[in-house]
């Protein structure tokens, strides 16, 4: 089978589904000739020609209203925010327009549209190129949120997103485009090429849009994480050896809430981590679940590992970043509570 890094895994996505279906359309800014500035889509204007892949003014509020009025009429946009922190002016037409046509034409429209955007740190990118801002659309009824954690599952589920009827957000981690980063930033990373899940089909498969994977099997605590996170879940279990069960969420909304309530009754202990600031984050909306649906069950408090309050330090990358480190104490700590 092909390796593939997630870069890859994803232009592969978009290219398998603008070869099966002519209403699949890919813009954004630089997505064109230059490729994006990931190169996630590199080659494909060569391929589909410019009324199919093209180029944007810099106004992501553009490029979202015109997806959806696209959409409205029986295109699939496949849209490219360049990064995550860039979506905000845009989020007027995805929380106004795009997640409410279908309930307000009671389902006489839909709004087929994937908006991809790099996500997260790791990168030094500082305050304005490092933001998870996944939280602000799992609060919106009417959108799907997705976030792959390797480029297997990355390519299944945008295929999925794009042959979607609904607007999703496509969030890819960014420190994950080369390799499975676990979050020692002091050892080299392994690429993707030499890991099982950078085994990607060339044709087409999807993945279902709301179903988790167990990445490690365990009896002593489960850890939910998703996207980068995953990887550095996996990483403090073994540092801290400890018998961790490690949930890769995969899809925030719709949430496979079954497969983690299943684990923490298992367990009775859990750890939410995610990069994405503390306050307000996704892994509060896990923590009420798992109260909610696990309380007798538990044999200690539910702790989340996750950013500071605070915009992403450029100077104190590593200290933000939720690493090993830090999510193993937390899960030594929950051991001993």
């Amino acid at each position: 089978m092909t390796r593939m890094t997630m870069i890859e895994a994803v232009r592969s996505a978009m290219d398998v589904s603008m070869a099966q279906d002519d209403n699949v359309v890919v813009f954004g800014e630089d997505v064109g000739y230059f490729g994006g500035v990931f190169r996630c889509t590199q080659g494909l204007q060569a391929k589909y020609g410019k009324t199919r892949c093209f180029d944007t003014p810099i106004s992501e509020s553009g490029i979202v209203g015109a997806a959806i009025g696209m959409a409205a009429y029986g295109l699939k946009p496949c849209v490219e925010i360049q990064f995550a922190d860039y979506m905000y002016p845009a989020y007027d037409q995805l929380t106004q327009e795009a997640a409410r046509i279908r309930y307000r034409s009671n389902g006489d429209f839909t709004c087929p549209i994937v908006v991809r955007m790099p996500t997260g740190g790791g990168i030094f990118g500082g305050q304005t190129h490092s933001q998870s801002p996944e939280a602000l659309f799992t609060h919106v009824c009417g959108l799907k949120v997705i976030v792959p954690s390797n480029p297997y599952d990355a390519k299944g589920l945008l295929i999925a997103a794009i042959e979607d009827p609904d607007p999703v957000m496509f969030l890819e981690p960014k420190r994950l485009y080369n390799g499975p980063f676990d979050g020692h930033h002091e050892q080299p990373v392994i690429p993707w090429s030499k890991h099982d899940l950078g085994e990607v089909p060339e044709g087409h498969y999807t993945i279902p849009i709301g179903k988790a994977e167990i990445r490690r099997v365990g009896a002593a605590v489960t850890v939910v994480a998703y996207g980068t996170m995953v990887h550095v879940a996996l990483a403090a279990a073994e540092d801290a050896d400890i018998d961790a069960e490690v949930i890769d969420l995969r899809s925030l909304l719709p949430l496979d809430l079954d497969t983690i309530i299943n684990s923490v009754q298992k367990t009775g202990r859990c750890v939410v981590v995610h990069e994405a600031t503390l306050t307000s984050g996704f892994g509060a909306e896990v923590v009420a679940l798992v109260q909610e649906n696990c309380f007798y069950h538990l044999e200690a408090p539910i702790v989340r590992v996750a950013g500071w309050d605070t915009p992403y330090p450029h100077a104190q990358e590593w200290d933000y970043f939720p690493g090993p480190g830090r999510l193993g104490r937390a899960l030594t700590e929950v051991m001993e509570a």
